[in-house]
């Protein structure tokens, strides 16, 4: 599975440039025949405007589908569309939006721990539901950002048969080390391939950091960004899968009749 990752520098509150920019960029990565394209998190609005953040968010996804729907089926691509500002009846989420290569939605995620030090709680609803599909005959599954410093939810859609793990961020520059430190982490525990998208660019009060990265199982880095706008490619081997389980098979020596998480 060849991967690309768009680190992305959205404008802030600006959704219609942003979708513009997106979008050519989504072509541009294109260009290089990967299987599956990642964008950042709310790349619509950047993280995250809380003035007009209700008329600034998408509606129930609907610009993001009637442009990425068509563009996936175009392109011939599946694309993980980092995630969104998007308005849902009962209030604002954080949603991920998952297209297969016919432009079918294959699945639709809201982050499910919001970032209290930046008050995202406060203006964001929480999501209540984990996401795994299955993507050319991988099973897949992604988070948004936070959730990675929640081994638990993690460990969760592992336990389901996960190969590739998708994470979108918009994570900041001075905490990259953690970044790092985390989803290389994630790979190991739980024996996956973890491909991460973050933004680069400044919102007020913050720097992001950029730094995606694709991490193979054993907790080797396959491909790293730097902290500026660019389109990191990688490919992902799953045969290391088959390799890791067997000779390491954690799975089998689990002892869920002992863990106790509340």
């Amino acid at each position: 599975m060849k991967v690309s990752c768009i680190q992305m520098d959205m404008a802030f509150a600006k959704p219609e440039d942003n979708f513009k920019k997106a979008v050519a960029l989504v072509r541009e990565a294109a260009e290089k025949k990967p299987d599956v394209i990642l964008l950042p998190e709310t790349w619509n609005v950047g993280f995250f405007p809380e003035e007009n953040l209700e008329k600034l968010a998408d509606q129930d996804g609907a610009m993001l589908k009637a442009t990425f729907s068509p563009l996936a089926k175009e392109l011939g691509v599946n694309i993980v569309a980092g995630s969104i500002a998007n308005k849902k009846a009962d209030g604002i989420y954080n949603t991920s939006y998952t297209f297969d290569r016919e432009g079918n939605v294959v699945a639709e995620y809201d982050k499910t721990h919001l970032f209290s030090p930046m008050g995202e709680d406060k203006f964001f609803k929480k999501g209540n539901h984990t996401s795994t599909f299955t993507l050319d005959g991988l099973k897949c599954g992604v988070i948004i950002c936070y959730d990675v410093r929640f081994p638990e939810l993690i460990r969760t859609m592992s336990t389901k048969g996960l190969d590739v793990l998708f994470m979108v961020s918009q994570w900041p520059l001075v905490r990259v080390p953690h970044l790092d430190a985390l989803t290389k982490a994630r790979a190991i525990e739980n024996q996956m391939f973890v491909v991460c998208c973050n933004s680069a660019g400044k919102a007020p009060g913050t720097v992001f950091g950029g730094n995606s990265s694709v991490t193979d199982p054993w907790g080797e880095t396959i491909a790293h960004a730097k902290d500026k706008e660019e389109i990191l490619y990688a490919t992902l081997d799953p045969s290391i899968l088959d390799g890791i389980r067997t000779s390491i098979n954690v799975f089998a020596d689990r002892r869920p009749d002992i863990y106790k998480v509340n």
